[in-house]
């Protein structure tokens, strides 16, 4: 049985879609080899040392949402067993690639039962800062430790 060829005009398109396709990859450059310790690390859309520490962090509160390109983790309401009168809900950004601690912002949301309602209540700005302090110590860790071997 003889061999059936696509028309000569859909065999250029193909062709010519094949060669836009190789086209479009660029000039050759050389990439930098792979370094785990590096700050900025481009496997996922942040930085993976913030990303890793902030779920570490929060790994003790139901989550809702996490996305990892977008940098964003968002918890669910999380009452402490020794105050369940009052509940917790996180927001974390990672706004970077770099391991910096402007890259990472953290927002927190309180409420207290009144009278069987939950109701809106202040956060304290060093609640805020202290989650924050303790993500970015502990990114910091696992880069130590990724350099370490």
């Amino acid at each position: 049985m003889p061999r059936q060829f696509a028309a000569p005009a859909a065999r250029t398109a193909i062709i010519l879609a094949g060669l836009a396709a190789l086209a479009a990859c660029g000039s050759k450059q050389e990439r930098p080899a792979a370094d785990l310790a590096a700050s900025r690390v481009t496997t996922i859309g942040v930085n993976s040392y913030l990303w890793r520490a902030s779920l570490e962090t929060l790994s003790f509160m139901p989550l809702l949402q996490t996305d990892s390109n977008g940098g964003v983790i968002v918890t669910d309401w999380y009452a402490n067993p020794t105050a369940p009168n009052e509940r917790m809900k996180l927001t974390v950004s990672i706004l970077d690639q770099d391991l910096r601690a402007d890259a990472l912002r953290v927002a927190a949301s309180r409420q207290v039962s009144q009278g069987g309602t939950w109701v809106d209540a202040p956060v304290q700005a060093a609640t805020v800062q202290k989650l924050e302090e303790i993500i970015l110590s502990k990114a910091r860790d696992l880069r130590r430790s990724a350099i370490g071997g």
